[in-house]
């Protein structure tokens, strides 16, 4: 029976204890303050987003693609009624997917994240955009082992650093499910990358004297483990890493010495699956989202919360955003429905900036934007659920990222074969 059931809460008469459907009919396009303008037509998109100008004005949007045989593509939105395919470019083999990218200045990052521990191919791969259309390989940083599923996610904080969540040949974890960590790679030769400093949650690697850190069972008593998912650090903030560490919940770093990362504050609160810790700035908030995993709302409740960090040694939750208005029926038309990427305001290229819009995908329910006006009280201010993709595997939209530019048009991409959507919206300031 459904979790929330058993426990007879509210949001168990919200979502109406439904059971995940098997499949569900072809369901029309639903939104509000939100507008289709293009599409492309691709598979899998994955968690990695980035844009990059031309010199001769062009707008080359990187897309991370979900599983092999495809990496990453490249898609021309210099008109979004209009998007080119520009370039797909396949992965290693077909151990290995591209789920996370990231652009700055004239170096592109891709991860390498395997299948399974021990595969060859897991890691980094660092190209050159001399000419932004035909990356051009550079170097490959090596994160496989016999322990290791290679890189999950990327973000460059400069043209010289990046952070990576993942694994490495000489690291081993007490549990298998808790193989990745936090690692800090220098890349000012971006052609000899080399890691300059690490972190791990006490007690996740084997021979520490910590013991291993509880995990949070799900409905089905699996576990996620104790790993980073996301890593954030911004320009003007270059000494902190905000990191979603699933289930060992929101973690802040002082990285001022890189080769000593240290604890600023670890939060343990409860629901599992921290995905992403986006801090916003001049207002002393994080926008935090937990990712739902599991099809038919399994494992709900998954938030998306808003917290105070003006003290960062005691970060504090303030709200939860809404559900969905409809979040019964989306629970029930295939698939998962729930949080999962924020739009983390890329610090680099042609990106869209606010400190009181958050814009979010939460698979069957789409793309939502939240207006953080009050943080007391988030307010869902727009969103765009797409219509059932044609050879859904889950019979249901499942959006999977992210993206936003300086013109306020927003990019998301279906986890399986709904593609990329090019959105309008009358919310999000020009």
């Amino acid at each position: 029976m459904h979790r929330l059931c058993r426990a007879g809460s509210f949001l168990a008469f919200v979502f109406a204890c439904a059971l995940p459907a098997a499949a569900s009919a072809q369901v029309a396009a639903e939104s509000s303050h939100m507008t289709l303008i293009g599409h492309v037509d691709m598979v899998s998109g994955g968690e990695g987003f980035a844009m990059k100008l031309t010199r001769d004005g062009r707008r080359l949007l990187y897309v991370a693609h979900e599983s092999a045989p495809h990496c990453f593509s490249i898609v021309d939105v210099s008109n979004p009624a209009q998007p080119n395919l520009v370039r797909t470019v396949d992965t290693a083999s077909p151990d290995v997917r591209c789920n996370s990218l990231d652009v700055n200045a004239n170096v592109l990052a891709v991860a390498a994240e395997n299948k399974q521990q021990g595969q060859p191919g897991g890691g980094v791969r660092l190209y050159a955009l001399d000419d932004p259309a035909t990356p051009r390989l550079l170097s490959y940083f090596d994160a496989s082992g016999p322990h290791s599923r290679g890189v999950h996610h990327v973000w460059l904080s400069s043209d010289k650093l990046l952070h990576v969540t993942g694994g490495s040949a000489d690291f081993t974890p007490k549990r298998s499910e808790d193989d990745e960590f936090y690692r800090i790679v220098d890349i000012s030769d971006p052609t000899q990358p080399k890691e300059v400093g690490r972190w791990w949650y006490p007690g996740q690697r084997a021979g520490d004297p910590e013991p291993a850190p509880d995990e949070i069972p799900m409905a089905d008593e699996s576990s996620q483990g104790v790993r980073p998912h996301n890593i954030d650090v911004f320009p003007g903030h270059a000494n902190r890493a905000y990191v979603g560490y699933i289930d060992g919940g929101i973690v802040i770093l002082d990285i001022s010495d890189v080769a000593h990362p240290r604890v600023v504050s670890i939060v343990r609160y409860v629901g599992p699956f921290t995905h992403t810790v986006f801090p916003i700035f001049s207002r002393n908030l994080a926008f935090v989202s937990e990712e739902a995993v599991q099809d038919g709302c399994i494992d709900d409740p998954k938030r998306m919360s808003v917290w105070d960090i003006s003290d960062e040694t005691k970060p504090r939750m303030m709200s939860v955003a809404p559900y969905a208005h409809d979040a019964a029926e989306l629970c029930k038309r295939g698939g998962r429905y729930g949080p999962h990427n924020i739009y983390e305001a890329k610090p680099y290229g042609p990106t869209f900036k606010s400190n009181r819009f958050v814009v979010t995908t939460w698979f069957g329910g789409g793309v939502r934007i939240y207006d953080l006006a009050d943080p007391m009280h988030p307010r869902e201010a727009a969103y765009y659920v797409p219509a059932t993709p044609v050879d859904s595997p889950k019979h249901a939209p499942q959006i999977n990222d992210v993206f936003v530019d300086d013109r306020g048009i927003v990019y998301a991409c279906d986890r399986f074969t709904g593609g990329l959507y090019i959105l309008g919206t009358d919310v999000l300031p020009k």
